[in-house]
């Protein structure tokens, strides 16, 4: 049986996070599933750049890593508070409920 090294195991753990984030925003219609199939998208881009950035002994990933974290938290607060208004509006958090929206 041939092992995974460290490494190799945090990326292919970081793959699988983003294909499952990209799955389930493309096949869910509500936005609370989007928003949190996105954060997960990004979680898993933030695995790989941590575990590159350990391969090559780089201080450039886990900073890249920081800023991803903080346009990811900014995304989740501007996205949920859309979701808020647009419920308030439509009272409902399906997506394909706000094509009706349209000026």
């Amino acid at each position: 049986m041939m092992s995974l090294s460290l490494i190799q195991f945090h990326v292919l753990l970081g793959l699988t996070l983003f294909c499952l984030g990209v799955v389930g925003f493309l096949s869910r219609r509500s936005g609370l599933i989007a928003l949190m199939c996105l954060e997960l998208m990004l979680n898993g881009i933030n695995l790989c750049l941590v575990a590159f950035s350990k391969l090559h002994h780089s201080p450039e990933g886990a900073s890249l890593m920081m800023f991803v974290v903080l346009v990811a938290a900014a995304e989740a607060a501007i996205g949920l508070s859309l979701l808020v208004l647009l419920y308030r509006k439509t009272a409902s958090v399906y997506l394909d409920d706000f094509r009706g929206l349209r000026g």
